[in-house]
């Protein structure tokens, strides 16, 4: 199951389940890589065939332990590139996901190593997101949804969701960027001591310290 393809899955169904606790099911994980379900059908049943997911019919899929150690290691690749790519090359947070996706598959470990040194070895990626360590150990602090936060809530942004490009414009136009700190308020959030109302949809990419 060496390929892109199995790659990208693992990866897929790791990242769904660090920000939030419910497994990822066939059908999400379609509408999430882009594919048909009967695509995902297939290529699950190898990837269980293969000892890296398990998975009963109509079931979520989970990783197997070396499921898991095969997604970190992509995971590794593919957030040191999109930090690479910010601090390097001048990117956006919103236009780094997509090089990251074609440059994860290209790269030698000798280079990924190289980046990562030269970047200081860095725990978290443009969007927050951790990046495992090269023994695929993972660092994060307690965190909360900002759709789940009570009024009044106080905390840092720990991590802003990649998926919408546009948002991610819309959110660091109205100052929003990892480490902003914010208030909790009835109407959107408090910014210093100015009250803003996030962009819509919003309160479902955003997680705060909790």
């Amino acid at each position: 199951m060496a390929s892109p393809a199995a790659d990208d899955y693992l990866k897929t169904v790791y990242a769904h389940t660090e920000w939030q606790d419910a497994p990822i099911t066939p059908s999400v994980l379609a509408a999430k890589l882009g594919i048909a379900p009967s695509s995902v059908t297939e290529m699950v049943k190898k990837l269980a065939a293969a000892g890296l997911v398990s998975h009963v019919p109509y079931g979520a899929v989970r990783l197997t332990d070396a499921g898991a150690h095969r997604a970190l290691a992509m995971l590794r690749r593919h957030r040191l590139i999109e930090t690479w790519l910010v601090q390097e090359f001048g990117y956006g947070w919103d236009e780094v996901h997509d090089e990251a996706e074609v440059l994860e598959h290209t790269i030698s470990d000798r280079l990924l190593e190289g980046i990562d040194e030269r970047l200081g070895r860095p725990r978290f990626d443009p969007h927050g997101d951790a990046i495992p360590d090269a023994d695929g150990s993972v660092e994060r602090e307690p965190f909360v949804l900002l759709a789940d936060a009570a009024a009044g809530h106080t905390g840092r942004v720990l991590r802003v969701s990649d998926r919408d490009p546009d948002l991610l414009r819309a959110l660091e136009g109205a100052g929003v960027t990892i480490g902003t700190a914010l208030i909790v308020t009835g109407a959107g959030v408090r910014l210093g001591e100015k009250d803003t109302a996030l962009p819509d949809g919003s309160d479902g990419v955003i997680w705060l310290s909790a």
